[in-house]
């Protein structure tokens, strides 16, 4: 199995923020969180980096256990997180930026390669190599923010709310993106509050309310259920 977790709970003090949630993730596929807020959806993407520890339940990458795994050895097996809200660092330069994102690797010229390749696929980053990352728009943050994930090389990439904030021409951008890397071999757990733009390019989604998965299936039939329209696509 390429990604699982097993009853997985993770607690906040007394809050139990999350309750025996299980899913997969198959190699190739893009899969979707989602739920309203507060549901546990980041808590669930920051503890499979290592970021919060869980209380109870297992999370296996490519067969192997890592929730007792170091955030820096996790994002060395191939996962890398674009946090919600992008967390760019707004005082570097775009390249610094990209460069950060490379600080596990050494090889120089598969670097510069995959700086050259982001610039083809982003000419507006490539224009503002130079310029200091804060000084970008949200769209431009963004994309930094996920090409700067991608410069670890990661197997598996998870997205929290790559949507938020972002004018609607701008998230039509992002989720076509999304879908290129997907295209070009990276594995996806998208975790996204705009449901409708999430379930139209994912192959399956899970469903979470209150720290508990209700729900689980075919993207497309999850478009089409009542219960969900109702709940999160304004039907």
């Amino acid at each position: 199995m390429f990604f699982e977790i097993k009853d997985l709970n993770v607690h906040y003090g007394a809050i139990h923020a999350l309750k025996n949630v299980s899913l997969q993730v198959n190699e190739g596929e893009i899969v979707t969180l989602i739920g309203s807020n507060g549901a546990g959806k980041t808590s669930t993407l920051r503890t499979i980096s290592g970021l919060v520890p869980k209380s109870s339940g297992t999370i296996e990458f490519m067969d192997k256990p890592i929730e007792n795994t170091k955030a820096t050895d996790i994002v060395k097996m191939g996962i890398s997180h674009v946090p919600e809200g992008r967390r760019i660092f707004s005082d570097m330069t775009v390249l610094e930026n990209l460069e950060m994102g490379a600080y596990l690797r050494n090889d120089k010229d598969g670097i510069k390669e995959d700086i050259l390749d982001i610039y083809n696929k982003f000419p507006r980053l490539k224009e503002r190599k130079s310029q200091l990352a804060g000084t970008l728009s949200g769209g431009e943050q963004q994309m930094l923010a996920i090409s700067r994930a991608l410069m670890s090389k990661p197997k598996f990439l998870l997205l929290d709310e790559p949507s938020m904030g972002l004018a609607p021409v701008i998230v039509q951008d992002i989720f076509k993106l999304i879908k290129q890397i997907n295209e070009e071999g990276t594995t996806i757990f998208l975790v996204e509050q705009n449901a409708n733009m999430a379930l139209s390019i994912s192959n399956r989604a899970y469903i979470l309310e209150t720290g508990e998965v209700v729900m689980s299936g075919n993207a497309g039939e999850l478009l089409e259920s009542d219960d969900v329209k109702k709940a999160y696509l304004g039907g």
